[in-house]
């Protein structure tokens, strides 16, 4: 229950991938990590630990060990979700109703963003003499809602319903002929910045409902993927001996294909490790025997077997919450999980005293992606795709096991106080 708890005030803090990016920092910033920027020179030492982040939406933390460093021990999650983008010119003035214009932001369930109050959150571009600045906002309380059409005007809503984006999920700000302010006015009042002053924004509409723990579960927004985010950031900041140089990646837009300077598929990592081994004295073949002896376990939840739809599942790869880590195969490479990294995870998992379970789809299904299969085409590496078993995944409210959050965070703990040797006659796990 106390991983639960913490893990639901890390989610409560983590509205938008702004958010969870500095979670994120105040926790590294407690345990002792310096921050690096990208713009600077990088001075790194043995036993150092740091981080630095990308358009304040993904983040690389690694520590650097105190013997000789020959591998890199990485993992990675995902800090977005699938939610609604608001629009810069937002506000749909109306004679009756103000409404915000947005579009959808990844694949989500629309019908369960409707009839629930909503908040928003993300980050403002602020003038500031010359040039501007950064800041984040969340305004916490509910500022708008999305209103279902009645069934009594919609008699098929329960027997289907194609919902419009641009017409039904459209949300309610506010009522015309009310007092309330413009909702850029209200954004920046919320940030105390004048408004003239607000040069840009990337805002989100997000559920601000409190998760809970309840009977074997835990249901809140967003445990796809910040369940995996704050497990993974546990076991990286709880391995007390790291043999490898332990490397820590919350990356954004997962969501959206990965495909930006932040995303999987940018240079953001191979960036990062190469500084690394600069700093380190190492040259490029140095760097490329470094790579070869890495690691890296891409963490996104996956699907339990559901309650009312078992017949969904693939009978002999059908996960179930509270009873472990998930490996996640594909024959397509959707999941880049092959016989070598998943015989690596399953040692991992062994010694931690750690149950996993195998996901693949039915052969008629085609599964969702995730952040391996992309970041490996900038870091080539053997890599493991895993996650936790959840329902409802892309709902504004999800459910997964109780116990699970735990498994992670030892199974991880494990992980990144180890190295990998790649030999003529195999692989050792040290």
């Amino acid at each position: 229950m106390s991983t639960n708890k913490d893990l639901l005030k890390f989610i409560r803090n983590s509205a938008t991938a702004f958010q969870a990016v500095e979670t994120v920092k105040e926790m590294l910033n407690d345990k002792g990590f310096t921050e690096l920027r990208e713009e600077d020179s990088w001075k790194i030492e043995k036993k150092g630990k740091y981080y630095t982040t990308r358009n304040d939406s993904s983040l690389i933390a690694f520590e650097i060990p105190s013997r000789e460093a020959d591998a890199f021990m990485m993992a990675a999650a995902h800090g977005d979700n699938p939610n609604f983008k608001i629009k810069e010119n937002a506000e749909l003035k109306g004679d009756t109703y103000i409404r915000l214009s947005t579009e959808g932001y990844g694949g989500g369930i629309y019908s369960t963003w409707l009839d629930r109050p909503l908040s928003v959150a993300g980050r403002l571009i602020v003038k500031d003499g010359r040039g501007f600045r950064t800041q984040l906002i969340d305004m916490k309380d509910p500022v708008v809602m999305i209103p279902n059409l009645c069934v009594h005007l919609n008699r098929d809503i329960n027997s289907g319903h194609n919902f419009n984006p641009a017409v039904d999920m459209v949300p309610l700000f506010r009522d015309a002929k009310g007092e309330g302010v413009s909702f850029r006015k209200l954004v920046a009042d919320k940030a105390g910045v004048e408004e003239k002053d607000i040069l840009s924004t990337d805002l989100f509409i997000y559920n601000p409902q409190e998760g809970i723990e309840w009977s074997d579960y835990i249901s809140s927004p967003r445990l796809d993927d910040l369940q995996s985010v704050f497990a993974l950031l546990k076991g990286f900041l709880a391995a007390k001996t790291k043999k490898a140089v332990a490397v820590y990646c919350l990356f954004d837009n997962e969501e959206v294909g990965s495909g930006t300077k932040q995303g999987a598929a940018s240079t953001f990592l191979s960036d990062v490790l190469e500084r690394i081994s600069d700093a380190l004295g190492k040259n490029r073949e140095d760097r490329r025997r470094m790579l070869a002896h890495s690691f890296m376990v891409s963490c996104d939840n996956g699907h339990a077997i559901h309650p009312n739809h078992p017949e969904m599942a693939d009978p002999n790869h059908n996960p179930k919450m509270n009873q472990g880590i998930v490996l996640k195969y594909n024959a397509s490479q959707r999941y880049t999980t092959d016989a070598v990294s998943a015989a690596v995870f399953k040692l991992i998992c062994e010694e931690a005293k750690v149950p996993c379970q195998m996901y693949a789809n039915r052969a008629d299904q085609r599964g969702g992606g995730t952040l391996g299969n992309i970041s490996t085409t900038q870091v080539s590496v053997n890599t493991v795709d895993i996650g936790l078993a959840q329902l409802a995944m892309h709902s504004s409210y999800e459910t997964a096991g109780a116990k699970d959050t735990d498994y992670l965070i030892k199974a991880m703990t494990v992980y990144y106080g180890k190295s990998i040797k790649v030999t003529e006659n195999g692989y050792e796990i040290n």
